[in-house]
């Protein structure tokens, strides 16, 4: 019922923002959005949620996310599932090129998926997901054929409620790509970016902007335009994705008519960007921001004085403050929107209760040994929670440094648990099964996992075994209930998704997995 509710609520929205600009889309123009650091690669072999993005208008994923977080149609047209809810057969859109005309086979697909499952062997960027579908986290891809130009079949060696959702996932990227974008030295040519998606790579000015042309031989997928899924065809002739890492600077960009999204706003903002004539969008966010915690250093590695840290901040007052009331404190992986959510995913973690830090500090035998946090001021949400944060933990007699990295650093010691803490906020996802899949797993092989206790990834991959709405969710309390005893890192609420929009432009959409789409929208002259 609360699931129905949610899509409801979140189409209503959609609804609400495209009705605001029901005007004819109209070809022409460049649509300059703004992101605040560079993209990390054009194979993602490196990514983040600017690197996904920006690839996302380029190649044609498989299948992608709907407004309602379902999985819809995009390469793939249509699929059928096997009886025994083990083979998945895809039926591509007819017509497809890429951008430099060759045209695109289901064999493609089969090619890029081997070449980035084998990529763990002999490279220092094997892909992010390769644990996702290796059988290591419970969903295991037993092949992947091509028996045709237009059909590709994918056989799971066990039926998986969660197979289409993973392959919808952007952070995975499983789109298709030319295998010219790979040399005869086998390695991605520096540049090549060779798709099918709606736009096509122009040029890749480092730390200035990429630029995107619109691609018009595209051929759209089946259905409207709906979240990353659906008729995807652009009308702008550019796409400029500008690296403003400053938030005044791209305020200051958007009044002078310079750029025409700034995604990522903080809500104390809101007010001011409005004052000045910017159109506000903002949709329920899933988005989890977090202070993580490395549990294998020698210091907070002793779960007490995790525990410690833990009970000497106030969440609550932290959530209202940083997002200004529009989201509340939330440890868990499940979203307040969830179907799945209610107060226990809460009410289980430590409460505010500085006695019980002094407590707890004194039984870890702390004697002020100074813990480096580390934050950026790419993302002034992230530094702004590392401040706050310094400053209650200093108060409670932890003494805490700040490390001010550039974000590509503080990101590359995330991916390599090089880090006592850090203040991080993870990319959107759409379910607490793929949520919880984020920080828990085995970290000796994913230095990333936060939450590496064995009997975590049990009750893990029990919850991704378990179809029952009911059995699943008491298996996720359980976990929840594991993480708030041993705080493996601190969950301090999902941020909402708001973005300040330019008036010259038409069509443009704000949602919940909170990645700019330039598809669909067309700008005034």
């Amino acid at each position: 019922m609360r699931s129905r509710l949610l899509s409801a609520l979140l189409g209503a929205a959609m609804l609400a923002c495209g009705a605001a600009y029901a005007q004819a889309p109209q070809k022409g123009g460049t649509l300059n959005i703004v992101l605040g650091a560079d993209i990390r690669s054009l194979d993602a072999s490196k990514t983040d949620n600017n690197t996904d993005s920006v690839l996302y208008h380029i190649y044609d994923p498989l299948v992608a996310f709907k407004n309602d977080l379902t999985a819809g149609p995009a390469l793939a047209d249509s699929w059928e599932v096997s009886a025994d809810g083990r083979t998945y057969t895809f039926k591509l859109k007819q017509g497809v090129t890429y951008h430099n005309g060759d045209k695109v086979v289901a064999s493609d697909f089969k090619w890029l998926w081997e070449r980035r499952m084998a990529s763990k062997e002999g490279t220092d960027a094997p892909w992010l997901c390769i644990p996702t579908f290796d059988g290591s986290r419970g969903l295991k891809v037993a092949s992947v054929e091509a028996p045709d130009d237009g059909t590709l079949v994918m056989t799971l060696d066990a039926p998986s409620t969660l197979f289409l959702v993973r392959l919808a996932d952007p952070i995975c990227n499983i789109w298709i790509a030319s295998p010219k974008n790979v040399g005869a030295d086998g390695k991605w040519v520096a540049g090549s970016a060779i798709g099918s998606g709606p736009f096509q790579l122009k040029e890749w000015k480092n730390e200035q902007y990429i630029s995107l042309a619109r691609f018009d031989g595209y051929v759209p997928s089946k259905g409207k335009r709906d979240g990353q899924s659906g008729d995807r065809t652009a009308f702008v002739d550019e796409a400029r994705f500008m690296i403003i890492p400053d938030k005044t600077a791209a305020e200051t960009a958007l009044f002078a008519g310079q750029v025409d999204v700034v995604s990522t706003i903080q809500p104390s903002r809101m007010e001011d960007l409005k004052a000045n004539g910017a159109t506000i969008l903002s949709s329920p966010g899933l988005s989890l921001t977090a202070m993580l915690i490395q549990t294998n250093d020698p210091l907070l590695s002793n779960v007490k004085m995790r525990q410690a840290i833990a009970h000497a901040l106030d969440f609550k007052q932290i959530a209202t403050a940083q997002t200004a009331g529009m989201s509340e404190f939330n440890p868990s992986g499940v979203p307040q929107s969830s179907a799945y959510f209610d107060q226990s995913f809460v009410d289980s973690w430590p409460a505010y209760d500085l006695e019980k830090t002094r407590q707890l500090l004194e039984e870890a035998g702390y004697k002020g040994e100074p813990i480096k946090l580390q934050t950026n001021k790419r993302y002034i949400g992230m530094y702004d929670n590392a401040v706050v944060i310094q400053a209650m933990l200093t108060a409670a007699g932890i003494n805490v440094e700040l490390e001010v990295l550039d974000w590509a650093a503080q990101l590359d010691n995330f991916f390599a648990g090089k880090f006592q803490m850090q203040s991080f906020g993870y990319s959107s996802r759409p379910d607490p099964m793929v949520i919880y899949g984020m920080f828990t797993g085995d970290k000796a092989e994913t230095p990333n996992y936060q939450f590496g206790d064995p009997k975590a990834l049990e009750l893990y991959l029990k919850a991704v075994d378990t179809a029952d709405f009911d059995a699943r969710k008491a298996v996720l309390k359980d976990l929840q209930n594991l993480m708030a005893e041993e705080v493996p890192m601190l969950g301090l609420y999902y941020f909402p998704v708001i973005e300040a929009v330019s008036t010259k432009t038409t069509g443009y959409e704000s949602w919940p997995l909170d990645r700019p789409r330039a598809w669909g929208v067309s700008k005034t002259q």
